[in-house]
């Protein structure tokens, strides 16, 4: 083989080396945007779930007018979060509402015999569930990502083309402590 054909067949080597690369990257950041977005619409699920759960909690305590306030605040904070950090906050403050909302049903044993509340409950139960498995989806695309990024040589294409890395959600503190919520 002549060197000019070594060296043709390197460069077009080299380029379908970049362009399927640069591919993967779009890839894995268009795999993010989707599994951010599943978040979302879990995040919003809940947050369409939490009017009909307060009500249903409304009609049995009547005098508990502080703790939907929190809630209904909690809620519109989540709806209007954009950034990653302000959704988890949001989340994290919706959490925290919710469980003083569980805590004066509690009171109340009627409200939890209530067939409404105690279906509200379920999804919302549902709801927390899909809302973990679209974190760890979200995360783990993350993670494929960022380490893709960081690796020799797709790397120097990352920075050639200015992939950043993607933050990863997190939970605060309090959302690490185990939580049980009983309605016997």
């Amino acid at each position: 083989m002549s060197t000019s054909l070594i060296v043709i067949l390197g460069i077009i080597f080299l380029v379908l080396y970049i362009i399927g690369a640069y591919n993967g990257l779009v890839v894995l950041k268009t795999r993010i945007q989707e599994a951010l977005s599943g978040i979302d619409v879990q995040l919003k699920r809940r947050a369409d779930l939490i009017p009909n759960l307060v009500e249903t909690v409304k009609g049995y305590a009547k005098h508990e007018k502080q703790v939907f306030e929190n809630v209904a605040k909690a809620r519109s904070a989540l709806m209007s979060a954009t950034s990653l950090q302000a959704k988890a906050e949001a989340n994290n403050q919706l959490s925290g509402a919710l469980k003083n909302l569980f805590a004066v049903a509690e009171a109340y044993p009627e409200l939890k015999a209530s067939s409404n509340f105690q279906d509200l409950q379920r999804q919302l139960e549902d709801t927390e569930d899909k809302i973990a498995y679209s974190r760890q989806f979200y995360n783990s695309n993350v993670l494929d990502y960022n380490t893709r990024i960081k690796v020799f040589p797709t790397n120097l294409i990352a920075n050639w083309f200015n992939f950043k890395e993607e933050e990863f959600f997190q939970t605060s503190e309090e959302e690490r402590k185990k939580v049980e919520v009983k309605f016997d």
